[in-house]
């Protein structure tokens, strides 16, 4: 089912808040070095339920920072809910994903520049994760 313009408008201010939250809380943290953006933010047609994907670089981090800001959700989400006070009713759920397509896409470029054919061994990349 297609989003409706009511959750790409809602999406796109989720998207463009929470990236300042998070570098915000990182920045806060003492975290240097790793870069954290918020590539897409789709919100359920109800609006209780917005799905972020994160991009987190270097990737080695990932899934520790994932873990932490799982840990600060409840904040992220207050802090969420004050800056949208007067464009959102109640404020959606948040879960975290992290947003795995740069490194899949350096995969299939790097198998198409090498000597090896990912088409004839598609072994040589690695599986998609569904989220």
């Amino acid at each position: 089912m297609e989003e409706t313009n009511r959750q790409k408008k809602i999406g796109g201010v989720l998207q463009r808040d929470l990236a300042d939250i998070l570098q915000n809380n990182l920045r806060e943290a003492g975290k240097t070095g790793i870069l954290i953006s918020v590539s897409k933010v789709k919100v359920t047609t109800d609006l209780s339920i917005a799905k972020a994907y994160i991009s987190i670089f270097p990737s080695k981090n990932a899934n520790d920072i994932l873990k932490e800001i799982e840990a600060v959700k409840p904040k992220i989400k207050h802090e969420m809910a004050q800056r949208t006070k007067n464009q959102l009713r109640k404020m959606p759920d948040l879960n975290f994903y992290i947003d795995d397509s740069l490194e899949y896409i350096e995969g299939i470029e790097d198998s198409m520049k090498g000597n090896e054919d990912p088409i004839s061994n598609p072994d040589l990349l690695d599986r998609r994760k569904k989220s």
